[in-house]
């Protein structure tokens, strides 16, 4: 039976990845309430302009609006809206503490520590209440968006803009702006938003389900291989996988349709990590495929799993761009629309089912152990009647953007990295668990306490090198023995950020209204 989910109350940005609608643009704007009683009228100007998870059907350019705008508040901000203490009560322990209180537990330790944070952060006058999400699709469209909020905010009075987001040349700006690079990648070179988790009524295609749904066990290739998730892992008062409604506050209303969002700015050593390549990759014997198995995809992302060889990774590159290019100019015959649906399904249709050695993509790589997919059970024959029974109740929803430029590839200074923001219905079995057992921890990929190659806090040792080190594993079919890299130091540093309910419009109306009765 198909689950019906509201999506018209539903803010717009936990079913849409707006990336893939042509928005490449984004600002990021923080206010702190200073008077409930105008901060709630605040609220009740922005709520008619926020963008629902209604669907944008084909993509019709008539029907996608210019600008996506999305709201969420930290705890104390919905206590400084005057939300009744029994609702605040109510929230998890780690959503009323926030990040840095949880500064151990995801590994903002060390480089990654909110001492080195954007001081919009630190400032002891300021907190972060309310984050608004811009998403736009041209700077003049996203400039209108970002003034009319801000006549909202002075119309209204008792909320603040924070200001003091690091910039270039270390200026200090009043918004978090990003924005897609033209070349679809991240600062490190990586081709970036290539696959987004589906679930249950979210009103998307069918099709991407693969890939980013949970695995069956069947074909990765096809639809029969994949399900979507449960809703509720995502959505607050929808069924979980354990077939359980997530724990939420009352009364039901204020927390229906609703989520949590992660934020997080993270700034990306690109010096450094060049710098590895190159010394690693003179050992390891090829840049690009040292470079591959510390990702688990080849820059161009093509996932090793289905092309082990940069060979054959560079030639599915080119059909894919070559027939991008005729779909984009309207030159591309129905076969060639086929043929290149087909080859975008191959960047998210694999498992790991069938690599229990980590011979083609290593135990260690980034997208392994950010979605391990069905590979915790290391090729033992059906240990669980569910293939993802070990991952499919951590995974998250990833939406975000790069920001910044590189002025100098070989140095670390500047203001370049990637905000990325995850939303999900549970913060510490989730996103927490993820950043501390899968990324800052390797038990689970029987790695012991190796961390993530590109996101772990690898740390400084007493020489100033690196404490990170990762195993690629050989492959008996082509006789490459295995390659230990030692010393690696850490390649993306924290910068800022919090966690945050995102509320349902119905939510939002009750928040304006002051009218939330935990009774």
């Amino acid at each position: 039976m198909s689950l019906l989910l509201e999506l018209e109350d539903i803010q717009g940005n936990i079913v849409k990845a707006y990336g893939r609608y042509g928005f490449p643009m984004a600002r990021y704007v923080f206010f702190r309430v200073d008077d409930g009683d105008k901060g709630r009228q605040f609220v009740g100007r922005i709520t008619p302009t926020v963008t629902t998870s209604v669907p944008w059907r084909d993509n019709d350019p008539g029907k996608i609006p210019p600008v996506a705008i999305n709201i969420a508040f930290t705890h104390s901000g919905l206590r400084a809206l005057d939300i009744p203490q029994d609702t605040l009560h109510a929230f998890p322990d780690e959503f009323s503490m926030g990040m840095k209180a949880r500064h151990d537990i995801v590994g903002d330790t060390g480089p990654n520590h909110y001492q080195f944070w954007d001081p919009v952060w630190n400032l002891a006058e300021q907190a972060t209440h309310i984050l608004i999400g811009i998403n736009g699709k041209i700077p003049a469209e996203l400039d209108q968006a970002y003034q009319r909020i801000l006549n909202m905010a002075a119309d209204s009075g008792g909320v603040t803009l924070l200001t003091g987001h690091r910039g270039p040349d270390g200026a200090l700006l009043d918004y978090q702006p990003a924005v897609a690079m033209a070349n679809g990648k991240e600062h490190f070179g990586y081709s970036d938003g290539i696959s987004n988790t589906y679930f249950k009524g979210c009103g998307e295609n069918p099709r991407y389900v693969i890939g980013g749904g949970k695995p069956t066990g069947g074909d990765p290739r096809t639809m029969a291989g994949w399900e979507p998730l449960a809703a509720g892992e995502f959505i607050l008062g929808q069924p979980d996988e354990s077939e359980a409604y997530p724990e939420a506050p009352l009364p039901p209303l204020f927390s229906r349709n609703a989520t949590y969002l992660v934020y997080r700015k993270l700034h990306e050593n690109v010096g450094t990590f060049n710098r590895l390549l190159e010394t690693e990759s003179a050992r390891f014997g090829d840049k690009e495929e040292f470079a591959a198995k510390l990702a688990g995809r080849w820059r161009n992302g093509a996932p090793l799993m289905t092309f082990p060889t940069k060979e054959s990774a560079e030639a599915f590159d080119r059909e894919l761009q070559a027939l991008t290019a005729k779909k984009r100019n309207n030159t591309a015959n129905e076969s060639e629309k086929r043929r290149l649906e087909h080859l975008q399904l191959e960047l998210v249709a694999f498992d790991y089912g069938d690599d229990s050695e980590g011979a083609r993509c290593p135990f260690g790589a980034h997208t392994r152990r950010t979605n391990p997919r069905s590979a915790l059970q290391f090729g033992e024959k059906n240990p669980f009647a569910t293939p993802g029974a070990l991952t499919n109740r951590r995974r998250v929803l990833r939406r975000g953007l790069p920001y910044g430029r590189v002025e100098d590839p070989t140095g670390d200074e500047g203001d370049h990295g990637v905000v990325l923001m995850f939303l999900n219905a549970d913060l510490s079995r989730q996103f927490e668990f993820v950043q501390q057992q899968w990324l800052n921890y390797g038990n689970d990929f029987r790695l012991g306490n190796d961390q993530d190659p590109l996101l772990g806090n690898h740390g400084l040792n007493v020489d100033g090198r690196g404490n990170g080190c990762m195993a690629i594993q050989g492959d008996k079919t082509t006789g490459k023995p295995p390659f230990f890299c030692g010393g690696m130091p850490t390649l993306v540093e924290t910068r800022g950020g919090d966690y945050y309910f995102v509320p349902s419009l119905t939510c939002l109306r009750m928040i304006a209204s002051g009218t939330v009765d935990p009774t």
